[in-house]
């Protein structure tokens, strides 16, 4: 799961900026995994789209802030740099993309559900990733 998810995050990164790391695959791997395990916990699984996507946005800015404090500042590695964009942190995060992961977690709640479901015979995610968009703006 950590390898599948951590391609689609660095898929994304590829078609967004034109160019992705290896250590992304991890970053988004890890990213994707936290995410994903949401659903498993008793204590979300009753939570809105919009409550997941949320939760989901925040665990995934966490990630990389402290991923991109240890790659980029600590390592020097230059992976990125979001010091340009307003509301940023450090220049690991900022409010812009924040926002882009909440509108982006939908998806993403879809395809952790679609992947447990292919890969590890997990109950049938009911609906297709519209459903999940759906369900964000209609507050269910």
């Amino acid at each position: 799961m950590w390898f599948v998810l951590g391609m689609c995050y660095a898929t994304v990164e590829l078609l967004w900026r034109g160019v992705t790391y290896l250590p992304m695959i991890w970053v988004g791997g890890l990213c994707g995994l936290c995410v994903g395990l949401l659903n498993q916990h008793p204590f979300f699984c009753g939570c809105r789209m919009w409550q997941q996507c949320l939760i989901g946005t925040l665990i995934t800015l966490v990630i990389e802030f402290v991923s991109g404090y240890i790659l980029n500042i600590k390592l020097g590695l230059d992976i990125w740099d979001y010091s340009s964009i307003p509301f940023n942190l450090m220049g690991q995060i900022c409010l812009p993309y924040g926002i882009l992961w909440f509108f982006l977690m939908p998806f993403a709640v879809y395809l952790d559900d679609w992947l447990r479901w292919k890969l590890f015979y997990e109950k049938k995610p009911r609906g297709g990733p519209l459903a999940n968009y759906v369900m964000l703006f209609t507050g269910a």
